[in-house]
């Protein structure tokens, strides 16, 4: 059966996201293999903002914005990621008769990173400035054996994004670029980026269908939000990922319809 990567964003957890959880059931069921990861960046935020921790972002030269992750908000970075929200998705699952098993990069060294030593930012003036690099990882690698002897047991990983450094550290690394690496890594047949909007807008049109250059060649009309989900598609299409969809995940049957094209299909 085809391997398929299914990001679930978290604007879709705080929106209940039941219809991805029950389509994902329906699929599960008739043996697809499916590995979920999910993101929750706005959950981060709220917790550590009501823990008196002022939630801390940066932007790069190349315009993308990230969370400044500190010892302390990594740690509560993790607890989000791989406690609450995490159990949260699995629970739901398991709702819809999905025996699914929730983890985290640490987690049988599932997601390794190397940690950003020192980031290159645009200070409040514009200029660049290099900052220490706190808790951010990249470089991802997953073990994908884990995966694979999971899913041959019957299981179906829902994994927080969160990595293990060289240190044994955690690290705080993007939610897309996992799910880019693990459907590289397994060879999956597509990967499903699902937000809740229909696709890649540009001046107010949706894109069904792209191919690298094109989608290179738009980078700059694309907003912020949106570049990084086009990063990770172009990472795992270039990768050897048949597809990668950007897809609503708010429509009924989102997973089932991204399959089927509904959604900005990126393609060699």
């Amino acid at each position: 059966m085809p391997m398929i990567v299914v990001k679930i964003g978290g604007s879709l957890l705080s929106s209940g996201a039941w219809n991805a959880i029950d389509d994902l059931a329906t699929i599960s069921s008739k043996g697809c293999e499916l590995v979920v990861v999910h993101g929750g960046a706005a959950e981060v935020s709220a917790l550590s903002e009501s823990l008196g921790k002022k939630p801390a972002f940066v932007v790069s030269p190349s315009g993308m914005r990230s969370r400044y992750t500190d010892r302390e908000t990594v740690e509560i970075y993790q607890m989000v990621m791989a406690g609450k929200l995490n159990k949260r998705l699995v629970a739901m699952l398991q709702s819809r008769g999905v025996n699914a098993l929730g983890l985290c990069g640490i987690d049988g060294m599932l997601i390794r990173g190397q940690r950003k030593k020192k980031l290159l930012i645009l200070d409040e003036r514009g200029r660049r400035r290099v900052i220490d690099g706190g808790f951010t990882g990249g470089n991802l690698s997953v073990n994908s054996k884990l995966l694979y002897h999971l899913i041959q047991g019957g299981y179906f990983p829902v994994v927080a994004p969160v990595a293990i450094s060289e240190e044994f550290d955690p690290l705080n690394v993007d939610s897309d670029s996992v799910a880019s690496q693990i459907a590289i890594e397994t060879k999956a047949e597509a990967l499903i980026l699902m937000t809740n909007v229909d696709g890649i807008l540009v001046d107010g049109e949706l894109l069904p269908s792209l191919s690298i250059e094109k989608a290179h060649e738009l980078r700059p009309k694309i907003g912020h939000g949106m570049m990084r989900k086009v990063q990770a598609a172009l990472e795992a299409v270039s990768g050897g990922v048949t597809r990668a969809i950007i897809a609503n995940g708010l429509i009924e049957s989102p997973v089932k319809r991204a399959l089927e094209g509904k959604g900005t299909v990126i393609h060699g």
